[in-house]
């Protein structure tokens, strides 16, 4: 099992005064915990007798943590993403709370386990591309099925990018986004 570290990939430079005033705190802070987060994991996984490579990332004021494996028989991280990814989901709460036992900081933190993340995105953006096409075409409000957090932020992001509206409704794991009209 490895454990590599990603440079920072936001893709802007910041001046040396920039940095030694207010980002490096902020990227101080990523980088332990991706720390705390990737010895967790590392863990977990030996507990699990699970082979995987943690890489971790910081880009756009949040870390992202991926278990990938150099195998082709990748079942048994797969066994960590779960139907529609909640077993993934769970892990990634649980090291949400290792880290923060840890810094005494909350953590929005991402795991990814074999891609799954990365795959799920173009799915939502699809579903959030046809959920417009259907307001475009009825002029009736869309409800899309429940869903995460950072699965309805991906979908909010690309309705407000094809100019439309969208709004989270619903409480706990019933909460979803209603997709309506175009944005005034």
């Amino acid at each position: 099992m490895t454990t590599e570290r990603l440079e920072d990939t936001d893709g802007q430079e910041a001046t040396e005064a920039a940095a030694e005033t207010s980002a490096e705190p902020a990227s101080g802070r990523l980088e332990e915990e991706g720390d705390v987060a990737a010895d967790y994991l590392e863990e977990l996984l030996d507990i699990a007798d699970v082979d995987g490579d943690i890489d971790i990332e910081v880009r756009n004021g949040r870390t992202y943590i991926s278990i990938v494996s150099e195998d082709d028989d990748n079942n048994s991280l797969q066994q960590l993403v779960g139907q529609d990814g909640e077993v993934l989901e769970a892990l990634q709460e649980l090291t949400r709370l290792s880290v923060l036992s840890a810094t005494e900081n909350r953590s929005r933190l991402v795991l990814d386990i074999s891609g799954f993340r990365e795959g799920r995105k173009g799915t939502l953006t699809k579903l959030a591309e046809d959920a417009v096409a259907s307001v475009k075409a009825s002029g009736e409000d869309y409800a899309l099925e429940p869903m995460s957090a950072y699965e309805r932020k991906i979908v909010h992001d690309v309705v407000a990018d094809l100019g439309f509206v969208s709004e989270s409704e619903g409480e706990g794991s019933k909460r979803h986004i209603v997709v309506s009209g175009p944005a005034e």
